[in-house]
């Protein structure tokens, strides 16, 4: 057996050379065209009954009537909801022991194109382990948040660990004070940020001060557990300005560690901070305040949090599921399209906010944070020279009927198709990745 502790330079070197990768442009072969259905884009402030057509990865263009050719393949979309593919930034995939559900496929079923997973016990191996299940072949965008108290648990300094995710760091100095791993440490840097959990431990204040420094200094998301508000008040005000999440900021509002009104008004009284952001989960949005083998919100709590989305005070919406994991979680992928289209029924939000609360303004959020301007620019719309994660839904059922990765259907009408099990990429804050390489190395030398 290949030792991977010793192996080949040039594999180390090609894991070294990560670059986001490009897509191949739109050529002259076969479009993909999703014909008929409602086209609802709220970056490019669409909503009309359209066409998309979709060729290498890409949207290729959005028209209202197209006439298919020859080698082109159709999507009857008539009477569904076309929506920019699910972004669905705070999803567990497996790290919570859950092998039940097959978190990221039935996400995938459930309309999600992109899910990034905050495991609070991640590892720098992390990264690795995700990409090389990637390699192999997933049918989402997936990335990984690694655990606070793991980030500090190494001999790195702040410094040194803000020079390991901009990719600056010796790898000398990773081998003696990262990890002995080579693998490990050549894919380190591909996370997309940092989960506090309050849950999993409470750090002292001067682990959870680096942990700011690091990726206020990184470009990496900071989200911290959400669900005792006073834990929130301290990070804010350990914050001292720089950038942090709230996740499920909802949580503060079932009344675990305070009423449920009392606590949701406390967590809201932070976001007024231009450097707080914070997310409410699909589940407790619902008209039953949350799943029955979860956390319920009080209903008071509930309207307050409505009151947040209406103001535009939170604008974002994940689905922090699945509910059969081995530890419960708040929701589930599978109310994230039903909470779409009930925040518009109810008149909380237009459809095309609603829309938005998981497909743009994730991405946008994901940009600002990280100082990359690809997740808006390729993500979360549906303009030409997108990526072509699609979300096509049918708002009889509300149920996903089409879900697009990269170009490629991956689920039909809560069914997975095969073809697309290999159209997931690895997502970290630089992109992208193809590939990570760590999946061929039990197969090449």
């Amino acid at each position: 057996m290949m030792n991977t502790y010793n192996k080949p330079v040039r594999i180390i070197e090609r894991l070294n050379n990560f670059m986001p990768p490009e897509f191949a442009s739109p050529g002259e072969g076969a479009r993909l065209i999703l014909k008929g259905g409602r086209v609802i884009d709220p970056q490019n402030k669409i909503d009309r009954l359209a066409d998309i057509a979709v060729q290498g990865g890409l949207i290729s263009e959005v028209a209202d009537s197209m006439i298919p050719g020859g080698k082109d393949r159709v999507l009857n979309c008539s009477g569904l909801v076309v929506m920019p593919g699910l972004f669905d930034m705070h999803l567990h995939l497996g790290d919570l022991f859950d092998v039940y559900e097959s978190p990221i496929f039935k996400a995938a079923r459930d309309g999600v194109t992109l899910g990034l997973s905050p495991g609070a016990g991640n590892t720098f191996m992390a990264p690795a382990l995700l990409g090389a299940e990637v390699d192999r072949g997933l049918p989402l965008n997936v990335g990984v948040y690694l655990g606070g108290a793991a980030v500090l648990g190494t001999q790195l300094d702040p410094g040194e660990l803000v020079a390991l995710f901009k990719r600056e760091l010796d790898p000398e100095v990773m081998s003696q004070k990262l990890t002995r791993n080579s693998i490990t440490n050549s894919t380190a840097h591909l996370t997309v940020g940092i989960k506090d959990h309050m849950g999993h431990f409470i750090m002292a204040d001067g682990a959870i001060d680096s942990l700011f420094e690091i990726t206020s200094r990184a470009g990496l998301v900071y989200m911290s557990h959400t669900q005792d508000p006073e834990h929130a008040k301290r990070m804010a005000q350990l914050s001292k300005g720089r950038p942090f999440h709230l996740a499920h900021a909802t949580a503060a509002g079932c009344g675990t560690h305070s009423g449920g009104a009392e606590g949701m008004r406390a967590v809201l009284a932070l976001i007024d901070n231009e450097n707080i952001s914070a997310e409410f989960v699909s589940s407790m949005l619902l008209e039953n305040r949350g799943r029955r083998d979860g956390l319920k919100m009080h209903a008071k709590a509930q309207e307050l949090a409505y009151k947040a989305l209406q103001d535009g005070r939170v604008n974002i919406v994940v689905s922090d599921g699945q509910s059969g994991a081995t530890m419960k979680g708040f929701g589930n992928t599978s109310d994230n399209i039903p909470c779409i289209f009930t925040l518009a029924r109810l008149g909380v939000l237009s459809l095309t906010d609603a829309v938005a609360s998981m497909t743009c303004n994730p991405a946008r959020l994901m940009s600002k944070r990280t100082g990359n301007p690809f997740f808006e620019n390729n993500l979360g719309h549906l303009a030409r020279g997108a990526y072509a994660n699609i979300t096509v839904a049918d708002p009889q059922s509300q149920a996903a009927i089409h879900t697009l990765v990269n170009g490629t259907p991956v689920a039909f009408d809560g069914n997975l198709v095969r073809e697309g099990f290999s159209a997931g990429r690895l997502v970290s804050r630089y992109g992208f990745s193809n590939r990570s390489g760590v999946g061929d190395l039990a197969l090449y030398d």
